[in-house]
């Protein structure tokens, strides 16, 4: 079970019958608005409202990496853009879709929907 804490922490709990055991994985200093899990689920984004992603792979157990800052405070969600792990769409408020490699954050393409988004 992978949750965050208010403070930005990523936090895994290994859950087995009655015991667990905690694990602070990652500490990105920003609070964390979602996770979301890659489809094959070898990644996980940790995305903030600040407009940050992060990046961080389980397998791995390293720290989590960032990949794109939009620095938008009208940032409001991002996921992986399937089929694979190598794309990441993000929408800010304003209703701009954004796509960005999640190799090296590049800034691919964006679509103006021009409506204003909510979740």
């Amino acid at each position: 079970l992978y949750f965050s804490a208010q403070e930005g922490i990523l936090i895994f709990y290994h859950i087995k019958e009655l015991q667990y055991e905690m694990k602070i994985c990652a500490d990105i200093s920003q609070p964390i608005s979602s996770l979301i899990f890659s489809p094959d689920y070898t990644s996980l984004l940790l995305v903030t409202d600040q407009g940050t992603v992060y990046s961080y792979k389980p397998a791995h157990s390293g720290e989590a990496v960032k990949l794109l800052d939009t620095s938008s405070s009208c940032f409001l969600a991002a996921d992986f853009l399937t089929p694979g792990n190598n794309y990441c769409v993000s929408v800010t408020i304003s209703g701009e879709v954004q796509v960005w490699s999640l190799e090296d954050g590049t800034f691919l393409s964006k679509l103006n929907l021009g409506i204003e988004v909510h979740v």
